[in-house]
């Protein structure tokens, strides 16, 4: 039994502090541990009493009688680290470190966090500045969190990881409340040693958990984190994460366009959907979608059924899955002869969708017939079921009779529950069937089901290489941007045609050969926004050429301080669409941004990331990221357009990806903005490019 294991399902703990008072912090993990029923060894530490609630106390950690599988510390941090130190010269395996005071009070109490670290050796910590773990499996809360109150607590298949102390009290208790049973729930707080990964991990070989729901501030390794989750995913776990930070600047100024679009919060967002973790957008559903991912069902369309015995409701539940994108169409013809076979009189309308049985909370029998009707029509997908006042009277007939049809279909069923009657949506959640206060909880659970029947696809492994490009003359610093655009084309990504000159005559030369009009551009590896100096002339004449270097050549000095002495003279394209391809650095990884391009990039924010794999993105999903765009209908023929070069595009993507990947950490800024998709079968073009390489 590894060291997790152990702190998961401890023989013994001993409890450092510990304090006679059931009251304070100090005195809730003996209490706890008692109430709740764990039956192992119970050690308290506290020096200055003989017992605590009946067991014999010691008097430090060396008259422990035996090395303690887990020890809970209730110790400010100074005192916390030398009892870390004694414990692993002891032989304990595992420390749950509860005092704050460390990483999270700035430079002080980082000092102290390292030297914790260092007084732990081998042992494993958990913390500090956590409030501990619950295991509800075995009984087994080593945790001061008040929510432990509670007498009783449903255990299921969702286990919990979180970065914050305070919402695995939160969660613990609201699941409880409605009925939700978990397994596990963790408190990684600070992460001086067990992280988010290592409970990944843990929980994917953990029998009783099916989801892992993740509280996440922030990933420290995202390498392990990818990892682990991607192991979740083959595993057939999924993973429910609510990351909060989102309304954080996150953006960081840089010479391209594409740091200022990506983002902190949009990183994550694509980190999550390369490793197949399901991001919870608000608190509510970050329970409700765990809950209906528990029961393990798949959802193999977006074909739903609403049972309702209120129109009002099933109104509502309708309107929440349209704007999800979900359909409820009618029911097919067999379905239908079968629901008018239940109906008695006038008093049900049994062949549209919503399907209205009126009070058939009163009538289990129509209702399993309803519901048995519907899960087997090969018209829908899933069934939600809207659960009104006539079950407040009898609400076990209601709960009974859904229940008793589960078991006819793997098809997920969800109850809404119109009323405010939260005895029934506990009974419901704890007879199997999840149940949702909100309408839009029911679309997030199905939107979410959804995306976790679908298979994984691995993004984030390494692709196929293709053989190095050779950048033994590649220079450092800021390139031009004709020296970017020729180092794009080494990869595959074709530039337009162009001259680099020095003068009014030679500008004039060169526009002769590229045709009647052209793109005339400073050219600087300091200025990066020409447009923002006047460095950029689009359309113009090849007799103009001349004259407008030397306006531009003024205007620019005027501008920015700095007379430009070389100018691109490239050839005008025509009939293309404007696509801004880039790179951006960020703690979670390198990612590559495809979106909407031109001068207007920033302002339309049109845009998808995936972060790169070793091998560079592969030509599967660079079309992915192209068709994710809003964009994209404009590449696809949109009201008699031509059809793009889509398979250039995605050639050009991967080949980016590819030089990011090559160069690694030494590419510090790479874009193109924009590259021109022309025609299918014409090609792409790279219009402009930028590029700073580090040392």
């Amino acid at each position: 039994m590894n060291a997790i294991s152990r702190l998961f399902t401890p023989r013994s703990v001993a409890v450092i502090g510990a304090s006679a008072d059931a009251g304070k912090t100090a005195g809730r993990p003996v209490a706890y541990l008692r109430k709740h029923g764990f039956t192992g060894a119970i050690y308290p530490v506290n020096p200055r009493v003989d017992s605590i609630g009946g067991l014999r106390c010691y008097p430090d950690i060396a008259s422990l009688p035996e090395a303690p599988d887990v020890a809970m510390i209730c110790l400010g941090a100074e005192r916390a680290n030398q009892a870390v130190r004694e414990l692993a010269e002891k032989g304990a395996a595992a420390a749950i470190v509860l005092a704050s005071g460390y990483g999270e009070t700035g430079e002080a109490g980082q000092r102290r966090q390292r030297e914790l670290q260092d007084a732990a050796g081998t042992m494993r910590i958990l913390g500090p500045n956590t409030i501990g773990l619950v295991n509800l499996t075995d009984d087994i809360p080593l945790s001061a969190s008040g929510a432990l109150e509670m007498d009783r607590f449903p255990t299921g298949a969702v286990g919990l990881v979180s970065q914050s102390g305070g919402i695995l009290g939160a969660l613990l208790s609201r699941a409880a409340a409605r009925g939700i049973g978990m397994s596990k729930l963790v408190s990684t707080s600070n992460e001086v040693d067990l992280e988010l990964a290592d409970f990944i991990d843990h929980l994917v070989d953990d029998e009783a958990t099916r989801v892992i729901a993740l509280y996440v501030e922030a990933v420290r390794n995202p390498g392990k984190f990818r990892a682990a989750c991607l192991r979740a995913a083959e595993a057939g776990k999924p993973v429910v994460a609510f990351k909060i930070g989102r309304s954080e600047a996150g953006a960081r100024a840089a010479v391209s366009h594409t740091g200022a679009m990506a983002g902190a919060d949009r990183m994550y967002d694509a980190l999550f959907r390369q490793v197949g973790v399901i991001r919870a957008q608000t608190f509510a559903d970050f329970l409700d979608i765990p809950a209906g991912l528990a029961t393990g069902r798949r959802l193999a369309g977006r074909r739903v059924a609403i049972l309702t015995s209120t129109g009002g409701a099933g109104t509502l539940v309708s309107d929440a899955l349209g704007v999800s994108g979900f359909e409820t169409p009618a029911p097919d013809e067999v379905t239908a002869d079968r629901l008018r076979a239940l109906q008695s009189g006038d008093e049900a309308a049994l062949d549209r969708n919503p399907i209205d049985v009126t009070l058939a909370g009163l009538k289990p029998d129509l209702l399993r017939g309803a519901i048995n009707a519907l899960l087997d029509s090969p018209t829908y997908d899933a069934l939600v079921v809207i659960v009104g006042s006539s079950a407040l009277a009898m609400p076990e007939l209601m709960v009974g009779a859904i229940k008793d049809c589960m078991a006819n279909s793997g098809k997920p069923i969800l109850a809404y529950v119109s009323p405010h009657a939260p005895n029934l949506v506990t009974l419901l959640n704890e007879s199997g069937v999840p149940a949702y206060t909100a309408p839009e909880s029911c679309a997030a659970v199905l939107d979410a089901l959804l995306r976790a029947s679908a298979p994984a696809t691995g993004t984030t492994t390494a692709m196929p290489t293709s053989s190095p490009v050779s950048l033994d003359d590649l220079p450092s610093g800021s390139l031009d941007e004709a020296q970017a655009k020729a180092l794009f084309a080494r990869f595959g990504v074709p530039g337009v045609r162009e001259r680099v000159v020095a003068t009014p005559e030679e500008a004039a030369a060169a526009a002769g050969e590229l045709g009647e009009r052209v793109v005339l551009k400073i050219l600087s590896g300091e200025i990066t926004h020409k447009s923002d100096v006047g460095g950029v002339a689009v359309g113009v004449s090849a007799g103009a050429v001349a004259g407008r270097l030397r306006e531009m050549a003024g205007e620019v000095t005027m501008r920015a301080g700095a007379t430009p002495e070389r100018f691109l003279v490239q050839e005008m394209v025509t009939g293309g669409t404007e696509i801004i391809l880039g790179l951006h650095r960020d703690p979670l990884g390198t990612a590559i941004l495809l979106g909407m391009g031109g001068v207007l990039a920033e302002l339309f924010k049109d845009t998808t990331l995936r972060l790169v794999p070793p091998g560079g993105l592969d030509r599967a999903e660079a079309l992915a990221m192209i068709r994710e765009l809003k964009s994209w209908p404009l590449l696809d023929g949109y009201r008699g357009r031509p059809k793009g070069d889509v398979d250039a595009l995605a050639d050009a993507v991967a080949a980016f990806s590819q030089l990011a990947a090559q160069l690694g950490d030494r590419l510090v800024e790479a874009e193109i903005n924009p590259v021109f998709v022309l025609p299918a079968g014409q090609g792409v073009k790279a219009a402009d490019g930028v590029a700073v390489i580090g040392h």
